[in-house]
């Protein structure tokens, strides 16, 4: 039998909204879980896209913060899905991989929004609760991107353009297939 306090932590979790976290790093996972479940959302996790599913089938998120690359499926087609199974989930889609063509992708297939990791979990929290309309006062950068930028950017775009192919890609970008995976693995250069 439960305590009268349990009851109302249970009760109160019912209260709270549902938000599913679809991440491949089990550390990084098990950390921003509990900062969002501190800050009031009852937190389902995933590390796949097939197990996001999942999940999302047995009760469906009124949240979802989606990680881009993951093994298998990448987290745009867990977009898709998602909405698939409820169009009123508002999702946030997180990444280390940041590019412009994988933002433009995201909102999209009806990502509300895109945000680069690190980022923490306030910020987070305000990208879930951020109107899906535009925000014209959104600061403009102040210098072009660098060179190793726009080549990461240029890469992500055809990249999307032949639905992940690298070897497409690598052909219409007249490099090395090799080459190309080398650059594909490094980590996004900073703006």
């Amino acid at each position: 039998m439960s305590t009268p306090s349990e009851a109302n932590a249970r009760l109160a979790d019912d209260d709270r909204p549902t938000l599913l976290l679809v991440d491949d790093d089990d550390v990084f996972r098990r950390v921003l879980a509990r900062a969002l479940d501190r800050r009031g959302y009852a937190v389902t996790v995933a590390a796949s896209v097939d197990s996001a599913i999942a999940k999302a089938r047995e009760q469906s998120p009124e949240y979802a913060v989606v990680d881009l690359k993951m093994p298998g499926d990448s987290g745009l087609v867990l977009i898709e899905k998602l909405l698939e199974l409820d169009a009123n989930t508002r999702i946030v889609m997180l990444t280390g991989y940041a590019s412009i063509a994988t933002a433009v992708e995201a909102i999209k297939l009806g990502a509300i929004h895109y945000l680069a990791k690190p980022c923490d979990a306030d910020q987070l929290v305000a990208a879930l609760n951020k109107s899906s309309i535009g925000d014209s006062a959104t600061p403009v950068a102040a210098s072009p991107l660098s060179v190793d930028r726009l080549e990461w950017e240029h890469i992500q775009r055809v990249l999307a353009e032949h639905q992940g192919n690298v070897s497409a890609t690598a052909r219409a970008l007249k490099m090395h297939r090799r080459t190309l995976q080398r650059k594909l693995g490094k980590r996004p250069v900073r703006a």
